[in-house]
Parts: C-alpha cells; sequence; structure tokens
C-alpha cells in the first residue's frame, strides 16, 4: 500500500472551497488537461455519503474507466471517495479541510494499491509516483489560482511514502 498526502493553504471561507469539491463537476477543472479527465455521471449533483460518481480518462494514451463512491462525508469538514472500478487495485482518497487564520487548509490523503504484484511495484517505482505527483502538484497550482492565499500563495505540503 502506497500513500500520497498533501497539505495546501487557500483563500476564501470554509464554506466557499469545501463547496467547491462538493460539486463533482469541478473535477475536471483541477485535473491535468493530458489526462482528458471527464465526470460522466454523478447520481447527487453535490457529494454526500453513497455518491456515485463515473469517469473516463486516459493514462499514457490508454483510456480507463474510473467509477467512485463516497464512503465517508462530514458536511464542511471532510469526504473520502472509494474507488470501485478503475486502474488501481485500491485507491481511497481522504479530503480534509479546516479553518485557519486568512483561508482553509487542505489536506489530501491518498492511500492506494497498484495490481499485479511485482510488476506494479515496478510500474509505481519508474512512472506511477512521478505521474501521481505532476496530478497532485497541477491540482494544487489551480486550486491556488481559484482560491489565492491572501499572504502570497505556498506551495503544498508534500508528505511521499
Amino acid at each position: 500500500m502506497y500513500r500520497l498526502e498533501r497539505r495546501q493553504r487557500v483563500g476564501g471561507t470554509l464554506a466557499e472551497v469545501f463547496a467547491f469539491f462538493e460539486d463533482p463537476m469541478n473535477l475536471e477543472m483541477i485535473t491535468p488537461p493530458w489526462l482528458a479527465f471527464r465526470v460522466l455521471e454523478a447520481t447527487d449533483p453535490v457529494v454526500r455519503q453513497g455518491t456515485r460518481i463515473s469517469y473516463r480518462l486516459r493514462l499514457y494514451g490508454i483510456p480507463f474507466r474510473w467509477e467512485s463512491s463516497i464512503a465517508e462525508y462530514a458536511r464542511g469538514e471532510s469526504f473520502a471517495d472509494e474507488m470501485l472500478v478503475g486502474p488501481y487495485r485500491r485507491w481511497y482518497h481522504r479530503h480534509r479541510f479546516r479553518r485557519i487564520a486568512e483561508g482553509v487548509e487542505i489536506e489530501d490523503a491518498v492511500a492506494y494499491e497498484l495490481p499485479f504484484g511485482p510488476v506494479g511495484r515496478l510500474a509505481h517505482a519508474v512512472m506511477v509516483q512521478r505521474q501521481l505527483t505532476r496530478i497532485f502538484d497541477y491540482r494544487a497550482q489551480r486550486i491556488a489560482r481559484l482560491f489565492p492565499y491572501p499572504r502570497g500563495t505556498p506551495g503544498p505540503e508534500v508528505k511521499p511514502r
């Protein structure tokens, strides 16, 4: 099991920032264009416990279908999406939001596992970890532009494992 953790400070109110992330359609706005990511369907207009979201994307030119379910939800505080269908053996992404002076702190914690045993471990070392870093760097930049932090935009805190 691998972990990817990020923390970012943004401007805006907790209600504004959380509302942005609650809208499944906003995922397209913060996902890198090279993934050709599209939301196909969401069972609810805003995420809540049990919401299912279907996407399609291209990774290294290969089309993938991805479906996730909101496994945890606490209004204004956190939610977690769990992959039901997709390229990983397991993907669990917890989003946390906390009011701070002059804005909001967003924390992402992703626990993921690749299929194919030793081949999956090699793929992680050679390309998957780097690709996820690029994707989350892009997200952080887009989010910083959408919700600029008043004292400049500090880079995301990265905790690879």
